[in-house]
């Protein structure tokens, strides 16, 4: 067969970790999930690892993995979160690729990405370098071989850019066929027109590059790409798989390769359900032999390219104007925003180079100081990045210098290469792709070349931020309120911003609300503690201590003194300064503990004052997860005692409740306010119960029904997917407890009944495991006449059925998905 069909996906979320902690916090526009990473994991990552096969009546007949069926590149910087955060998934990537190697006679489906999505041809070449680099080594840390392709962010391409990518082995990349300018057969001699997407997408093109290399150039369907994301292909699987197919060319004889490349994000998270429609696709196409399903190396490989091309300079999939999206006011925005303009985009940019040119020639006089090479170094850091272990930096450290360096070198050298990560990783591409200079993609951006100022300060001793903060006033808000793009800085980034002395506050603040151990991680950093006192009387509680702060980073630290009272629930007073000597240290806990004895409040703050002067700290300047830990903490106690009120209320009327709602009358708002309190309430303590109770369960659904309640879904609704799926993770671990099947089983009619439509993903990924697994021994042991064996099968498919898994005899053993992958 000559007709092979290839569908890449593109899956990348921009880095969104606080560049102190280098972790992901709270972000509440994501809720009921912790952050947009965790929440587009669960609707798009995670799901398209474990992709049901619809059959009859809507029954999941198998789950495959997409992943291995097609070809994918995933942002360095997400999986680098996935692997902490989401390490389920992030294993069904990897596994994917290496099923994938199996199907396409040894060429994998992952391709790897320029590191942190900048755009290749607005930056230098020092730029375009590192970023090749860390791409290439991310992936081959992951998985475990060199990558054949690479892609490029936004597909925005210029000849260095390929020029870096061809030097570097890699053999082809996606382009738009808008990118395309001319192409021709090899070895004719005239050149054709490609101008406006003039260009057949079913070959491979031949780019042959001023140096002498050369690289292969893929240019995706354009019209089936978009159709995908905006003309609703992903309801239903059979459009989208005769959409694919009819882009084919019937009348050709010679090998042709239908492809296209869109946002990953789109099968999931843009379009509910958008991965089973490409699971189907991919299913239907290969079940009724179509076409070829392939991967573009494996492609490659059997039909080398017979045509060769030349681009556009500096252009992309998603600016008309080339590249301008990331640099002027070029027209190109998300829409919806009427008066709005892009004119900070400039200004942005040229902030951002202005602070790293400013940087460069010092950071090149600084490092060879210390004998390293600067760029050869620098392109290597990505070993330090994706392996922080004092272990392997000291390695790195020594590896990289031609001298032993001191423990303070040591600081200089780690702080200097990670000036240059953050002076990178502000050029993230989300920045400029958005309409408003202070929306949060933009802003993080910002973040990083605000890490960047902080270390080159320390390093250099010169002062970056002022001449910053005044070109970012060049950069105009859309929103009146904000001003621009340095009042943005001022309220938010700069607030933010974290030294040693603000991690030993947040060290002693959090002291008071958990149990005190010597040795602290707080996320990149470790507290060690070297003193530490504590006295309570009644809800006042009073820290007293010295601990060692630590920068698990830049290996920086500082012994540091503190001193925090807890007046009650989040209101609290500290100081943290560093170190003082022995006997100031003695006198401070004398006079605080004394004060603090006499029940004297005021004295003590007056102490704290006195000791710590201008670095005092309150609950404000802890970090924001930890916030609202210690703001859940707090109120749990309040929040017991306002539903122990609304619970006496509701009791207490709840005749009058029931004769007025019998007679059809409208409650009065107090009360109705009352009801839909303490049912959703109960409700969701109910299933958020270790063991629930079904019983009490259908009671308060049947009770919210008759007192026509508006129920929480959303909250509800997330208790209870989280719930069926620890259920399901226990029956797995003790797949004898016939108790704990029919309480499942129970629980899903119950469920069936009611108006929530709760998420059985991960139940039903489970179930599908012990299917493929447990279900056959029990089968065996049934049909030899063992009676538990029989009733287990029986309850198993009563269950599997009511989680909308087809049931039958024998389930074949689905070589799609890892059962690991489903756990």
């Amino acid at each position: 067969m000559n007709r092979y069909i290839c569908i890449h996906g593109h899956f990348y979320q921009p880095p969104r970790e606080n560049p102190w902690l280098n972790e992901v916090e709270l972000q509440e526009s994501a809720s009921p999930y912790h952050d947009w990473n965790e929440r587009i994991t669960d609707e798009c990552y995670a799901r398209n690892s474990a992709s049901r096969i619809l059959g009859e009546k809507g029954k999941i007949e198998d789950i495959i993995n997409n992943y291995a069926r097609i070809s994918f590149n995933f942002g360095p910087t997400l999986l680098e979160w996935m692997q902490k955060k989401e390490p389920d998934t992030y294993k069904a990537i990897l596994e994917a690729d290496a099923e994938s190697r199996e199907r396409f006679s040894g060429h994998g489906s992952a391709l790897a990405q320029v590191y942190n999505h900048i755009i290749m041809p607005l930056a230098n070449e020092r730029d375009k370098q590192t970023q090749v680099v860390w791409g290439i080594y991310d992936f081959v840390l992951r998985f475990g071989r060199k990558p054949e392709g690479m892609w490029l962010a936004e597909t925005a391409a210029d000849t260095p850019t390929l020029e870096v990518l061809a030097e570097h082995g890699i053999k082809f990349t996606i382009l738009s066929p808008y990118q395309a300018k001319r192409y021709r057969r090899i070895g004719d001699k005239d050149w054709h027109n490609a101008a406006g997407a003039n260009i057949d997408p079913r070959l491979p093109y031949l780019c042959r590059l001023p140096s002498g290399n050369e690289i292969v150039l893929f240019f995706y369907d354009a019209p089936v790409s978009q159709g995908i994301a905006f003309e609703r292909l992903l309801n239903r699987g059979e459009d989208l798989a005769n959409r694919l197919v009819g882009a084919l060319d019937n009348r050709r004889e010679e090998p042709q390769l239908m492809h296209i490349a869109t946002d990953g994000e789109t099968y999931g998270h843009h379009h509910r359900f958008g991965e089973m429609a490409l699971s189907f696709a991919l299913e239907h196409i290969e079940k009724e032999k179509l076409a070829k399903i392939t991967v573009y190396g494996e492609y490659l490989e059997k039909f080398p390219p017979e045509y060769e091309a030349e681009i556009i300079e500096q252009t992309s999939w998603s600016c008309a104007h080339g590249v301008e999206r990331w640099q002027s006011n070029c027209g190109c925005n998300t829409g919806g925003n009427n008066g709005w303009d892009q004119e900070w985009r400039g200004p942005l940019r040229n902030a951002f180079d202005w602070l790293r040119d400013e940087l460069t020639p010092l950071y090149e006089q600084e490092i060879k100081k210390l004998g390293a090479a600067p760029w050869a170094t620098r392109n290597k850091y990505i070993q330090v990045i994706m392996d922080r272990s004092e272990q392997n930096v000291e390695a790195f450290i020594q590896r990289n210098t031609t001298r032993e360096l001191s423990k303070k070198e040591q600081v200089r050298f780690l702080k200097l290469l990670e000036m240059q990560y953050h002076t990178l990783l502000m050029y993230t591409s989300c920045g400029w792709f958005f309409d408003e200079v202070t929306g949060i993609e933009t802003v993080q951006d910002i973040f990083y070349a605000a890490r960047a100022i902080q270390l080159a300060q320390e390093v250099f001793e010169q002062d970056y931020e002022k001449e910053f903060i005044q070109m970012l006033r060049q950069a105009k808000s859309n929103h009146t309120d904000m001003g621009n793009a340095a009042e943005a800085y001022l309220k938010t980034v700069k607030p933010t911003i974290i030294d040693l002395l603000r991690v030993g506050a947040h060290y002693a603040v959090s002291s008071l609300f958990a149990e005190h151990k010597n040795e602290v991680e707080l996320y990149s950093y470790q507290a060690t503690s070297l003193e530490y006192d504590q006295i309570e009387a009644g809800r006042q509680k009073l820290a007293v201590g010295r601990a060692n702060i630590r920068s698990m980073v830049t290996w920086e630290e500082e012994v540091i003194t503190f001193g925090v009272l807890h007046l009650g629930d989040h209101q609290l007073y500290g100081g943290v300064r560093e170190f003082m000597s022995l006997d100031d240290y003695a006198k401070l806990t004398t006079e605080l503990r004394l004060a603090f004895g006499r029940g004297n409040v005021s004295e003590v703050i007056m102490l704290l004052d006195k000791h710590f002067q201008s670095h005092n700290y309150s609950f404000w300047h802890l970090f924001k997860d930890d916030q609202k830990n210690i703001l859940d903490q707090v109120l749990k106690n309040s929040m017991e005692n306002v539903e122990n009120n609304f619970q006496q209320l509701y009791d207490n009327n709840y005749p009058l409740i029931s004769a007025i709602k019998t007679l059809g009358m409208k409650l009065p708002t107090p009360l109705q306010t009352t009801v839909e309190y303490i049912l959703n309430t109960k409700l969701q303590h109910a299933f958020e119960s270790e063991d629930p109770s079904t019983q009490e369960i259908k009671r308060l659904l049947e009770e919210a029904k008759r007192m026509e309640v508006n129920l929480n879904f959303t909250a509800i609704e997330f208790a209870v997917s989280h719930r069926l799926s620890q259920l399901m993770k226990h029956l797995l671990e003790h797949p004898s407890n016939l108790r704990s099947m029919q309480q499942l089983i129970i629980l899903l009619e119950v469920l069936e009944h009611s108006k929530l439509d709760a998420d059985y993903w991960q139940a039903q990924n489970i179930a599908f495991r012990m299917q493929q697994t447990i279900y056959n021994k029990y089968l065996q042991h049934s049909e030899r006449g063992d009676k538990e064996a029989a009733q287990w099968i029986a309850k198993f498919n009563v269950l599997c059925s009511n989680l909308n898994l087809k049931t039958k005899h024998g389930i074949h053993s689905s070589s799609h998905i890892q059962a690991t992958n489903i756990a």
